[in-house]
């Protein structure tokens, strides 16, 4: 019996390898989508605008997938990646290190409170569906207080809560701009105005 546990723990720590869009990435098991880059995450780096000098943040990067791509996109710029799992930020420290990205960093927070006091030019997230409707819109209010004037807080969601950040964008930012809507995801943004 103990040796099949030691099996399974072994597999636990074994680290997986996935290559995208020229950066390679590991992981590991109780990461979001240790196997592949998921649906999400790919519409929303399909349907992201950037300019070279953009300053970025990640909010709820897992292994950093959203973020590298973003510094390596805005090379002139600067990508702050941040999540609240430490295991999922040393793996985005750990990715960021292996694909040589220098124009990157990586913080432990729980959403924005660790965060100093900045402006970003553009914000994304892979929202979770399942952290409740108050956390969403602390993530809203959060986000705008974080963008400079003209930033854009993108988001990726379930299709299901499509009409939830339509309302919540609309009252936060005064508007909500549906960018992409396929079968299972959705991709929006607001702008600060």
């Amino acid at each position: 019996m103990l040796n099949d546990l030691n099996r399974y723990n072994r597999k636990i720590r074994q680290d997986l390898k996935i290559e995208y869009r020229g950066l390679e990435f590991y992981t590991t098991w109780g990461l979001f989508s240790p196997r592949a880059i998921d649906d999400g995450s790919r519409l929303l780096l399909d349907y992201l605008e950037l300019e070279t000098g953009d300053d970025c943040l990640d909010l709820g990067c897992g292994y950093g997938v959203l973020g590298l791509q973003m510094a390596k996109l805005a090379a002139e710029g600067h990508t702050l990646m941040v999540d609240k799992d430490f295991v999922a930020v040393d793996y985005a420290e750990r990715n960021r290190r292996h694909n040589g990205i220098e124009n990157a960093s990586c913080l432990l927070s729980n959403g924005f409170d660790q965060i100093p006091a900045q402006q970003f030019d553009i914000i994304v997230s892979n929202i979770p569906a399942k952290v409740g409707k108050e956390m969403l819109y602390i993530y809203l209010f959060d986000a705008l207080d974080y963008l400079r004037p003209g930033g854009s807080f993108y988001i990726v969601t379930i299709t299901g809560l499509r009409q939830f950040f339509k309302r919540g964008f609309s009252e936060v930012f005064g508007h909500y701009e549906k960018i992409k809507q396929g079968k299972t995801y959705t991709v929006a943004r607001g702008i600060k105005q």
